[in-house]
């Protein structure tokens, strides 16, 4: 007979990990007597990071009291205690091996049902004073599992714990587990799985998002969104063969191979990394959209002169027709979807140069589809690709146009230059009416990225329907970490490293690496360049990132591997020179 042996609680704490202040609940004590079970949480009990932890599909966590020994006996560890892996029921039985999703126990007066196994990240490591123990349970095949609570009640240790209901399809936590993170991922168990009523939501979407990955590198569920794998490794010249001003402030070059070999077909919406500048010495490296649709002969690339951007400003200024500069093969998941629903293609400023590349391809194809064409940008004189677009929206048939000036000068003509003063904003797409069912696509500055998705969100817009993308580097996801001033990105304080060089291409950092460094996570970090990661230990892939060029080995090794061309910056380290998309 299965027991609850210990019931534990916390609530979230702030401690000191290398330098930062982490907000978490992992640390769990025993508590004696009667404890209420209640619908998201046991009484006593918090989780420090809800998007990760907790929650109604994951109220109670449960670990067995076998693994405390299999782990005492690997680890030699003589000082584990209940609590430590910051379950809330440590137990005797219920191994991950024989429960099943779906299952459902009777503990005092409450009910439960099992979810899905633990996620584990980078807090159970700081916990146990081991930095690769999320790894290690997912390679050992012992997580734990979450209970979702069917009926509240009250709990305490010495409980016996009655099995009620078996799960459909039978598939064990252990066997759920390895289904996501370890290799080969079959399809006729990844069917079977999304049968289970009670897999937790996070899960059934990675498990769709793997059946649906077009390409047989990289994990769908845990990565991001599989596109094909880049054309080519590493960088190859390309000559300039045309250099247009299509503004007052935007540039656009005509790249044409310059070894003799075609380019790739790209994408719709997919951008390309350079690197141009006059010599080895200044050598810069950028990542700029692809203003053009799918050409295999030549690249069309359109930048903004910035301010203070050295390398819009070489590109403006000196580069010139006949220069070769390198080029990365094109890259990208914000590609425009197949399909018959109406396309929404919103754009801010050179945010305009990806949608318009799917304003190309729908042209091309006549798409029958209903598109519309909504831009903003100051006036006339910076309003790049004004006839292009125009040209490009008659030969559809059904398209619609909006066009926002935020400061126009006086010889702009409302109605022919531009057809509303102001910005695109929720007040002006409840005017416009646009189609809910639609696939938007969303390109500016991080401002307009999140005011236009969360006006959208307003209009009952669906997150899948929502497709961005943004110029520089992405957003970060530090999970626990408290918030601090953000700092623009910069070489690492200290003497530069005497190893390869990495070069980070969206934050246009070259910096050489160091023995200080366990890994490019811990680099990039040292450059506060923002980043995505959870596990730390190559598990999770939210770190998952384009690899340009060059090589890189891993320590330790990840349970899957990445998509071809991307790389794990929590554990790897560089082989040589290398440049990241990031």
């Amino acid at each position: 007979m299965a027991r609850l042996l210990s019931v534990n609680v916390g609530l979230p704490r702030d401690i000191a990990w290398q330098g930062r202040t982490v907000h978490t609940g992992v640390w769990k004590s025993p508590v004696e007597g009667l404890r209420r079970v209640r619908w998201l949480n046991i009484d006593g009990d918090g989780q420090g990071d809800t998007a990760g932890h907790g929650g109604e599909q994951r109220a109670v966590y449960v670990y067995q009291d076998e693994a405390y020994r299999y782990w005492q006996d690997h680890l030699g560890r003589s000082d584990l205690v209940a609590g430590q892996f910051g379950e809330n029921f440590t137990v005797a039985g219920l191994a991950d091996t024989e429960v099943c999703i779906g299952d459902r126990y009777k503990i005092g007066s409450a009910l439960f049902e099992v979810t899905q196994p633990r996620v584990t990240c980078y807090r159970l490591g700081i916990r146990m004073d081991e930095p690769d123990m999320a790894a290690l349970l997912v390679k050992h095949g012992r997580p734990g599992f979450y209970f979702r609570v069917i009926d509240e009640g009250d709990v305490e240790a010495g409980d016996e714990i009655t099995k009620v209901a078996s799960g459909p399809e039978s598939m064990s936590v252990s066997e759920i587990n390895a289904l996501l993170y370890l290799p080969p991922h079959p399809r006729e168990r990844l069917e079977r799985a999304l049968k289970i009523p009670a897999l937790s939501r996070g899960w059934r979407h990675s498990f769709e998002a793997m059946l649906a990955q077009p390409t047989t590198t990289g994990n769908a569920g845990l990565g991001p969104t599989a596109t094909p794998p880049p054309a080519w490794r590493g960088f190859r010249p390309f000559r300039v063969s045309r250099k247009i001003a299509e503004s007052e402030n935007v540039t656009s070059l005509t790249l044409e191979p310059a070894d003799g070999h075609p380019a790739a077909v790209a994408l719709p919406g997919q951008f390309v990394i350079i690197r141009l500048g006059p010599s080895a010495a200044t050598t810069m490296t950028r990542s700029y959209s692809l203003s053009s649709h799918a050409d295999p002969a030549s690249y069309r690339l359109s930048v903004k002169r910035e301010a203070h951007g050295i390398a819009s400003t070489y590109i403006a200024d000196e580069l010139q027709p006949g220069d070769v500069v390198q080029l990365g093969a094109p890259r990208g998941s914000f590609t425009l979807r197949q399909g018959t629903r109406p396309v929404v293609l919103l754009s801010a400023g050179i945010g305009v140069t990806p949608v318009l590349a799917m304003l190309q391809a729908l042209a091309a194809e006549g798409s029958p589809r209903h598109v519309w064409w909504l831009h903003g940008t100051r006036n006339g004189r910076e309003h790049a690709f004004a006839a292009e677009a125009r040209e490009l929206l008659a030969r559809l048939d059904h398209h619609h146009s909006h066009v926002c000036y935020s400061t126009p000068d006086p010889e702009d003509r409302p109605a022919v230059d531009f057809d509303s003063a102001g910005h695109l904003d929720l007040p002006l797409l409840q005017q416009l009416d646009l189609p809910q069912d639609g696939d938007f696509y969303l390109c500016g500055p991080a401002r307009f990225m999140s005011d236009l998705t969360a006006s959208l969100t307003a209009l009952g817009v669906t997150p899948d329907r929502i497709h961005t993308e943004l110029f520089g580097a992405g957003p970060s996801l530090t999970p626990g970490i408290a918030a601090s001033p953000k700092r623009p990105a910069h070489v690492p304080t200290g003497e530069p490293g005497p190893g390869p060089m990495v070069s980070f291409a969206r934050s246009g950092l070259n910096v050489c690496w160091g023995p200080s460094y366990a890994s490019l996570l811990e680099l990039a970090e040292a450059c506060d360049i923002p980043v995505r990661w959870s596990c730390r230990t190559g598990v999770c892939h939210n770190c998952e990132s384009g690899l340009v060029a060059g090589d890189v080995n891993y320590q330790p090794d990840p349970l899957d591997t990445p998509a071809d061309g991307n790389v794990l910056i929590c554990c790897a380290r560089p082989q040589g020179d290398v440049v990241i998309d990031l």
